[in-house]
């Protein structure tokens, strides 16, 4: 387990399939929670499979700049998840069910428990797409703004400039208690 997910790829690409296979294990559950967060556990299940599928067919085309593939894998889930979408009903961009299955409890501990996450999903719901998508990747899923920046396939310049939005948008309706945006990004404050 010492090899960089980059290694993984390269020896999936020469035919190695035990690679591809500790990729899996190494970032499946983090992928299930991002489709989870964003569609729910059920269509989550199904939606991990063709998350898999893809990438597994664009590994040839994966970044080699990039030692971690979690961003990568992402941005898979995310061109998954809006082909879904299409095909059904979307859900709200930012729903209670989406907050309930968070299975990783540091997530709730930086939302401080219920009483913040009543708070924020009306904040959360009145930022842009973009804004709230940005914010999400590096919350929910501790990515960094350069990270978030590879998932959504946009400059980094400008998945920063969407987290500064949606950080200050926070900022001004959470007023003098910075202890919330604190917990919820303790880099900011």
């Amino acid at each position: 387990m010492d090899e960089t997910d980059e290694q993984l790829l390269g020896g999936s690409k020469v035919g190695d399939p035990a690679a591809f296979i500790e990729l899996f294990w190494r970032h499946g559950s983090a992928v299930h929670a991002y489709l989870a967060r964003r569609t729910g556990r059920q269509d989550a299940d199904d939606l991990l499979s063709e998350v898999w599928l893809r990438a597994f067919k664009s590994r040839t085309n994966y970044d080699c700049r990039y030692a971690d593939a979690r961003p990568w894998l992402y941005g898979i889930a995310r061109n998954v998840l809006r082909a879904h979408w299409s095909q059904t009903a979307r859900p709200l961009a930012f729903t209670e069910e989406a907050v309930a299955i968070d299975p990783w409890s540091d997530a709730d501990r930086r939302l401080d428990a219920a009483a913040q996450v009543e708070m924020l999903r009306p904040i959360l719901a009145t930022l842009s797409e973009d804004e709230r998508e940005v914010l999400l990747l590096v919350v929910w899923e501790q990515l960094t703004p350069a990270e978030a920046a590879v998932t959504l396939g946009i400059p980094q310049g400008t998945a920063r400039s969407r987290l500064h939005r949606a950080l200050s948008a926070l900022r001004c309706e959470v007023g003098a208690d910075s202890s919330v945006l604190n917990r919820l990004y303790p880099k900011e404050a």
